[in-house]
């Protein structure tokens, strides 16, 4: 593909109501969007990195400066054979794969349209069984005002059809949380997201839960951790997850290799795309290890490739990718709706990404654009 010109969009979205994690909370959601023109056609990428260093280093600001600065001049104006030849054209920048996915989804669209195929289709090529037409999907609730109102949200949650709940947990916001959960949901999948805010000397905490039958606890210890949580795993009966702790095929390599965790949550941005996530899923498939799709608060184009790579075989997980009225009232793609008979979300099967862009709300909520021609 040639590559003729990048957009970068800088754009800002009202979420339907405030996201509290071990963080803070979150109202307010920015995000950066690439189109990349190549061949007459343009495929589009999303770029999750938010206003504040949380949950990654990488922020808007820093994701923009390393995307307009280094990262879209390295491509445009070149010719790339495909997503595959992407990482090695960006290596010589270190680390910001937030940046780097926008980029990496992009050329898996371009290239997917270009074939006549789906995203899902292209991705899912070198598996006998093709991809899922639908995924298993659950909702990620931020942490509450009380216990109460958390046990009132997960209900209309599960009224609204969906399967399986993943609560956000802090220290002292935790076994008292899940008990009241569990009590009031008593076979309904549940799962604690402690977004690394535990040490390896709260283990009594996750003992305290053992009983409870969680799916999982995911990341509860350091953000950058793999050893100390192989250490937490055998103190506990709960299956463990990791997410921020894997940034590649070589750090999920190395928490199969020490028996770090269960499951892994594979988000495609935090590895820098689609290519890696790609490997993970092979790597961990052939491990049999248990692997699930996490979600960032995407638009519709980060939500339509995610649902791409959960469709894969060894996802075999419910995701985080929600119907999109659980983050926007109006996005820039048409919305993406629950199946509420199983929990799902339909896979696009249009060329490419199979959203198409609304160019009137994305004007409305962009507040900065630039062009980079080769």
């Amino acid at each position: 593909m040639n590559i003729e010109r990048i957009d970068l969009y800088h754009i800002t979205q009202r979420l339907v109501s405030p996201f509290v994690t071990s963080f803070g909370p979150q109202q307010q959601r920015d995000c950066l969007l690439v189109a990349i023109h190549a061949d007459g056609l343009t495929g589009w990428g999303e770029c999750v990195a938010t206003n504040d260093p949380g949950y990654s280093y990488e922020t808007v600001g820093t994701a923009w400066h390393v995307l307009s600065d280094f990262l879209i001049p390295a491509l445009a104006g070149r010719s790339l054979d495909g997503p595959e030849a992407l990482a090695p054209s960006l290596a010589f920048v270190r680390g910001h794969p937030l940046a780097k996915a926008a980029l990496d989804q992009a050329v898996w669209d371009l290239a997917a349209q270009r074939e006549g195929l789906s995203f899902a289709a292209l991705l899912a090529r070198p598996y006998a069984e093709g991809p899922r037409a639908r995924v298993k999907v659950g909702v990620s609730i931020g942490i509450q005002p009380s216990i109460e109102r958390t046990v009132e949200v997960i209900g209309a949650y599960v009224a609204a059809g969906y399967g399986r709940i993943k609560l956000k947990i802090k220290p002292g916001h935790d076994v008292a949380l899940a008990r009241a959960a569990r009590a009031a949901f008593p076979d309904l999948p549940i799962m604690l997201d402690a977004n690394s805010a535990f040490r390896l000397e709260d283990a009594p905490t996750f003992q305290a839960m053992d009983d409870l039958n969680l799916l999982m606890l995911e990341q509860p210890l350091g953000y950058e951790d793999i050893y100390d949580h192989s250490r937490l795993r055998p103190l506990i009966q709960t299956p463990l997850c990791l997410d921020e702790s894997i940034h590649s095929a070589d750090h999920a390599r190395y928490a199969l290799a020490i028996g770090a965790c269960d499951i892994i949550n594979v988000k495609p941005s935090r590895v820098a795309g689609w290519t890696e996530a790609r490997r993970i899923h092979d790597l961990c498939r052939a491990a049999d290890m248990s692997l699930w799709v996490g979600g960032m608060l995407e638009t519709g184009v980060g939500r339509a490739a995610q649902l791409a790579l959960a469709a894969l075989p060894g996802f075999t997980l419910p995701g985080d990718i929600s119907a999109t009225d659980r983050y926007y009232e109006r996005d820039i793609t048409a919305p993406f709706t629950l199946n509420r008979e199983d929990s799902t979300l339909t896979v696009p099967d249009g060329p490419g990404l199979g959203v198409a862009i609304d160019f009137d709300q994305l004007a409305a909520v962009t507040l900065r654009r630039e062009s980079f021609a080769g």
